[in-house]
């Protein structure tokens, strides 16, 4: 086998690639779907914990409210869509390895397993930080610098949004290591130009 050319070198016309792709993406989409439906019942719960980190320091007597006329119930299943998705991304990742491997050459394939496996943990992490050590730090800040006469009240549909913003930002942020090692390997930066 030549070393220029992919491990599974195979011609393919476009329609069967066109065809192996939408299975692949049902795959996903079923994965996700199949994730929701397990976490159907568990949606009141999940909002709550993942509201828990404001709840803690918002004053006494005061709640998080709705104020919209569906948020209390469309809001937790927007949340438990989105945690499926995270859930799911292993599955996703899996898929789209499935779909593009094929392609690839033997070194590329020595190094694209380790990448996305770390990709999906950096992930998580990035998740995990913000959720336990800058959401205690940020509401807290938040209800401290709150105004006299103003009480703390928040709407549970814009902090989900404002969480989900935090989350995805902190886990794009932790995947800056996966990040310089590709701009290495495809040679954009060396090693001695990062030090």
């Amino acid at each position: 086998m030549s070393a220029d050319k992919p491990e599974n070198d195979q011609h393919m016309p476009l329609v069967s690639h066109l065809t192996e792709l939408r299975t692949r993406l049902l795959r996903c989409v079923a994965a996700i779907f199949i994730i929701f439906a397990g976490l159907f019942a568990f949606t009141q719960q999940i909002y709550t914990f993942v509201s828990t980190p404001l709840r803690q320091y918002l004053p006494a007597g005061a709640t998080m409210i709705a104020t919209d006329v569906s948020s209390p119930f469309l809001t937790p299943l927007k949340l438990t869509m989105m945690v499926s998705l995270f859930l799911a991304i292993p599955v996703i990742l899996h898929q789209i390895w499935g779909f593009i491997a094929p392609g690839l050459y033997k070194h590329e394939k020595r190094i694209a397993v380790p990448l996305l496996v770390s990709s999906i943990l950096l992930f998580y992490t990035g998740m995990a930080f913000a959720y336990f050590l800058v959401f205690p730090l940020i509401f807290k800040f938040f209800a401290a610098a709150t105004p006299a006469g103003v009480e703390m009240m928040t709407d549970i549909t814009s902090y989900l949004d404002f969480v989900m913003t935090l989350f995805f930002a902190f886990g794009v942020a932790f995947e800056i290591p996966v990040a310089v090692v590709l701009l290495v390997w495809i040679g954009v930066v060396d090693v001695k130009c990062l030090k």
